[in-house]
């Protein structure tokens, strides 16, 4: 295996655990009860201590400027196990009482209904500095139908907990396109939202995934979803709402208040590279061989099976090798969502060229179309979709990789 020169900038923790699987949700997770599975909850903790001590002896963790802790469902861990977490990694990172290293962002994903005070307070004095709250809706009848835990009432007590111990450092989550979802319904959970003053919000426009309930649900007709049409509007009407309100878009899905941008997500967009731990999580390590053509990536991911990691052997990891193609195709992929843009000096120290030579006619097209927009970042003229052209970034993915397939 080639020797990895490049740094991780981000660590990705997935905790596969929660009290109830969501009707929508495709991420890797098993339903436990925290009161009867507690030694499942150890077992894996100790064996996650193992897995990031492994992947952190060949990489400079000093490097690492961001961690999320997602999941699943990482309150349901409990406040224990949480500080027996963080005790962990904050030494391995260099952090701590006795360093003056600081990381640029710690993020703890929790839901309402596993959510309290304990937990959150072992989260602010154990060096977390930001909390991500799975809301989706207010509307119970569209909360009902996609299979979501706890209602309006738990919601409210699980903000208004989360402004007391951490202030305004908390993002929240909203999906758009529910069942019984409407205009009216959207401003509701987004005035309802805002009234807890949150940092950052994402708003998704929900997707529907195969082998999932609400799949399911909606092919048998049992659940009807607003027409296409509908829930594009929705999605839209939320974008304007949230723009309007202080919390300008600044990627695909998400918005934020000024200088509250998660520092995390961004390191994906960039492609600044990241490790992962945990059943089902992605890494990805990549060198920068500039002119040389010898930038490559290494993504290692881990089995999506909880059993087998927490029997205390090595865990399973699929490995493979990112050739500058498709390392390429992935910087436009991910960077393209940012509206920055992919990182223009970055691109051109690791691949040896600026993106303009590899698309020029794509970016020609879409800059006439009014659709793009440009700037400055690390002293290298960044090229970007503007709004308008991020809700059309699948149709602009496709003319630059068709463009990119004839430069092969």
């Amino acid at each position: 295996m080639p020797e990895i020169t490049y740094s991780p900038a981000a660590l990705y923790i997935h905790i596969p655990f929660c009290s109830k699987k969501c009707d929508y949700c495709d991420f890797y997770s098993i339903p436990v009860n925290a009161a009867t599975d507690g030694q499942l909850l150890d077992s894996f903790i100790e064996i996650l201590r193992k897995d990031i001590d492994r992947q952190f002896k060949p990489v400079d963790t000093a490097k690492i400027n961001s961690v999320y802790i997602g999941g699943g469902t990482p309150s349901l861990l409990g406040p224990r196990r949480m500080k027996e977490l963080l005790d962990f990694l904050m030494p391995a990172l260099s952090v701590g009482q006795n360093s003056a290293r600081k990381i640029d962002e710690f993020t703890v994903e929790v839901n309402p209904e596993s959510l309290d005070k304990d937990f959150l307070r072992v989260c602010a004095e154990g060096g977390v500095t930001r909390i991500s709250c799975g809301i989706q809706t207010f509307n119970a009848p569209s909360r009902r139908l996609a299979g979501r835990a706890g209602g309006s009432a738990r919601l409210g007590k699980a903000l208004a907990l989360l402004g007391e111990i951490y202030g305004g450092a908390f993002s929240a989550d909203i999906i758009s396109g529910l069942p019984f979802q409407d205009e009216a319904a959207l401003r509701r959970d987004m005035e309802t939202l805002l009234s807890y003053k949150p940092a950052h919000v994402s708003l998704y426009d929900l997707t529907l995934e195969e082998n999932t309930p609400l799949y399911q649900n909606i092919i048998s007709s049992r659940v009807t979803l607003p027409p296409l049409e509908t829930a594009e509007r929705l999605w839209i009407f939320g974008r304007d709402f949230l723009t309007a309100n202080g919390y300008p878009q600044y990627e695909v899905s998400n918005f934020a208040q000024e200088g509250k941008r998660s520092v995390h997500n961004i390191a994906y967009w960039r492609m600044s590279g990241w490790l992962g731990a945990g059943p089902s999580a992605s890494g990805t390590l990549i060198t920068d061989g500039g002119a040389s053509g010898k930038t490559f990536g290494l993504r290692r991911t881990v089995n999506a099976d909880v059993r087998p990691y927490v029997s205390g052997a090595e865990p399973e990891v699929f490995s493979e090798t990112l050739d500058r193609n498709a390392l390429i195709k992935e910087s436009f992929l991910m960077g393209f969502r940012y509206i920055k843009g992919p990182d223009a000096a970055l691109f051109k120290k690791r691949f040896g060229c600026g993106i303009e030579d590899l698309i020029p006619e794509t970016l020609r097209v879409w800059r006439n179309a009014g659709k793009m927009q440009s700037g400055t970042l690390n002293g290298a003229l960044n090229i970007a979709l503007n709004t308008d052209g991020l809700l059309i970034l699948n149709r602009f993915l496709t003319d630059c990789f068709i463009e990119l397939e004839k430069l092969a």
